[in-house]
């Protein structure tokens, strides 16, 4: 399913090419598995370094396991790990749901320019609307954010010292774009696909 709107022109799909010079350089999109695990970690202490544990997104984090039917690895021809994107629940203000926070999103530093971010963050958006989420937040730059239709949410508040221009939304449904309140960590059950908390 093609995604439209701001998404035009970023494909959706498990195998993506992007032009280097004379050569071509072939990537697959692929569920995030266990094994994969020791390598993402590895890349994201390349990408953010030891401090990341303090930052405010990874308190979000912290003892809630990511959502793994979203959580997608891009690696090359040789296995090798290009890329990896994920997603978490956390709780906006007094909604008895959760809502995704995506991140952390991360590239291998000689990979980047190539299109590798970019391919993740539209597939990990499809299968969040194919999921039945009703909207996406982040901590990111909205300049880069944007093109994948991002904007700023000037009600929902992030864990401090976040900066407030920071705090990105994307509404995947009809139902989503209502949300407000403070962002905390979700401490539930997710059981069903669409996100809902099973009573």
């Amino acid at each position: 399913m093609p995604l439209s709107g701001a998404h035009a022109g970023v494909v959706a799909t498990g195998k993506f090419a992007t032009s280097i010079g004379r050569g071509v350089l072939m990537y697959d999109i692929l569920d995030e598995t266990e094994d994969d695990k020791p390598a993402i970690e590895a890349l994201l202490d390349v990408a953010f370094g030891g401090g990341r544990f303090s930052l405010p997104a990874y308190r979000l984090r912290h003892e809630v396991a990511p959502l793994t039917d979203l959580c997608v690895v891009a690696r090359d021809k040789q296995g090798l790990l290009a890329g990896t994107l994920r997603f978490w629940p956390v709780v906006v203000g007094t909604a008895i749901s959760p809502t995704l926070l995506l991140g952390p999103i991360a590239v291998h530093p000689v990979r980047q320019g190539e299109g590798v971010g970019s391919s993740l963050i539209a597939e990990g958006l499809e299968r969040a609307k194919r999921h039945g989420w009703d909207d996406v937040l982040l901590i990111g730059d909205l300049p880069y954010y944007v093109r994948f239709g991002f904007q700023r949410c000037t009600e929902i508040v992030m864990p401090s010292p976040t900066d407030p221009n920071r705090v990105l939304c994307y509404r995947l449904s009809e139902r989503g774009g209502s949300l407000t309140g403070s962002v905390s960590r979700w401490d539930g059950n997710i059981t069903a696909p669409h996100g809902h908390r099973s009573e």
